[in-house]
């Protein structure tokens, strides 16, 4: 989607693949990891922080989709949003998953991780069925 100086068809749909991706993944991820850590002391802020980026990537969304996609500021919203989301990815990465690892059991962790892809399967599949 970067590689292109605009808009292409390939960019544009790539940019609605990524949007029903980041919807799913984050709605599935909200519901079975950073919900459920909001119960240990040491795990609440950075579940806050995890949802509040998310909340800020949909609105990066929304304001990616009001513009013309032949504009310079489209190709730079969608910019943002890719090293907004590398940027929660690395977070994730190094920080949160860390410290999910030390106050979840091995159990819940398989438990929260079979749930997770369930309902992001679910999520993607009422996407494609919505069209």
């Amino acid at each position: 989607m970067l590689a292109a100086k605009q808009a292409s068809d390939e960019g544009l749909r790539l940019f609605e693949e990524l949007k029903k991706e980041l919807a799913a993944h984050e709605t599935a991820e909200e519901r079975f990891f950073y919900v459920p850590l909001f119960e240990h002391d040491s795990t609440v802020d950075a579940s806050r922080h995890a949802i509040a980026e998310h909340h800020e990537m949909d609105e990066m969304v929304e304001d990616i989709e009001k513009l013309d996609p032949h504009a310079a500021e489209w190709m730079e919203g969608l910019r943002k949003l890719c090293e907004k989301v590398e940027h929660h990815l690395k977070e994730e990465e190094d920080k949160f998953f860390p410290q999910a690892g030390e106050v979840l059991t091995e159990e819940q962790k398989e438990t929260l991780a079979g749930e997770y892809q369930q309902e992001h399967a679910a999520l993607r599949a009422r996407e494609v069925e919505a069209g």
